[in-house]
């Protein structure tokens, strides 16, 4: 089995709980209590024929609990960037947010999330900050949902998964697990890259 550690972060009020009880449990509340601190929640699914967990870590959007951010994005694989469509302070703070997950060598898959699009018609955010952002930050995919009416939420995960793997991982000629693309080393078969 594959398994992905997955951070869910933004602004608090953007969607994060909301997008991930919609793809886990396929539901919805209007109402939500904000997170304190973090959570998490397991998702398994197929690509490829491969069984994979992702374990989906929600992060409380409030300063306060900033400092416990990058204990728990350490061994991340991606990170979901949210922001709220109709809240343009939300958007302002993803640079914090992306001051957090640091990455300098590039190995989290990164997708900014623009949350609430049911809410198109109050948008307060424009194309052109959407793609400063991502050439600034590098970000691998803009994907656009809302875990009100269930729109894309599917597809943002989907993606990020397919990232991920076609990006980082390869499978081991010999066992067929799924090893890191840059290992030498096979841990399930015990074979080296060039056995």
């Amino acid at each position: 089995m594959i398994k992905l550690k997955i951070a869910v972060a933004g602004a608090k009020n953007v969607g994060k709980t909301s997008l991930i009880r919609r793809y886990v449990s396929n539901t919805f509340m209007e109402e939500t209590i904000g997170t304190i601190g973090v959570d998490f929640m397991i998702k398994r699914l197929k690509y490829k024929n491969k069984d994979v967990s992702l374990t989906l870590w929600d992060f409380a959007g409030e300063a306060l609990f900033r400092s416990l951010f990058s204990g728990y994005i350490s061994g991340a694989s991606g990170a979901l960037i949210l922001c709220d469509i109709a809240n343009h302070a939300s958007f302002l703070e993803l640079h914090d947010w992306m001051e957090l997950i640091g990455d300098p060598a590039g190995k989290i898959s990164k997708l900014l999330i623009i949350s609430k699009i049911d809410l198109l018609d109050q948008a307060e955010i424009s194309e052109e900050e959407i793609d400063q952002f991502v050439n600034q930050y590098k970000i691998d995919c803009v994907l656009r949902c809302s875990a009100k009416t269930g729109e894309n939420v599917e597809k943002v995960f989907d993606t990020l998964t397919q990232i991920i793997i076609d990006g980082t991982l390869r499978e081991c000629p010999l066992c067929h697990e799924m090893i890191s693309d840059d290992s030498d080393f096979c841990p399930f078969c015990e074979q080296n890259k060039d056995n």
